[in-house]
């Protein structure tokens, strides 16, 4: 039974199609990321279907999967918040920026979903914009740069809309 739908199937044809027929499984994360926007998280069989329509083994996804924060391995909330805390964004305020999301949120710590089920905010590696730092990846699509206390309530608000 097909777990993709036709649609995320044919944007996973076209992301692979990018690719020399013999190297489809250079598309897996792009597939994984059709996959999650289709259901909001990835589950085991989601990424035994990805494997089977790239023509790659099933470990070989989960290793891509489980290696990148960016994919949602269980359900979760509606928005995800990602707040970097590497050295120039903890230098620049991210750790006082994550506190207060945190509390926006209602949450007390990372990897928690707020009680409506609205937020879940992570902890995440560099995004490679330091010089906007504090940064925050909202759902793996919106970077947000210098997140002040006003920026995240502003932000906080948009999402509960």
């Amino acid at each position: 039974m097909a777990l993709l739908t036709p649609e995320s199937l044919q944007r996973i044809e076209r992301e692979a199609k990018k690719y020399p027929p013999e190297q489809r499984q250079s598309a897996v994360m792009s597939a994984l990321a059709v996959a999650q926007d289709q259901d909001g998280w990835i589950s085991n069989e989601i990424m035994e279907e990805v494997a089977q329509v790239l023509n790659m083994p099933p470990v070989w996804v989960y290793e891509v999967a489980t290696f990148y924060n960016m994919y949602n391995l269980k359900p979760g909330a509606r928005h995800k918040v990602v707040v970097c805390t590497n050295l120039p964004c903890a230098l620049s305020g991210g750790e006082e920026a994550a506190e207060h999301l945190k509390r926006k949120c209602g949450v007390k710590g990372y990897n928690e979903v707020s009680a409506d089920g609205r937020f879940l905010v992570k902890e995440g590696e560099c995004m490679g914009a330091c010089a906007d730092a504090p940064v925050m990846i909202v759902d793996n699509k919106r970077m947000c740069s210098f997140m002040s206390h006003e920026k995240i309530d502003g932000l906080v608000e948009e999402l509960k809309k």
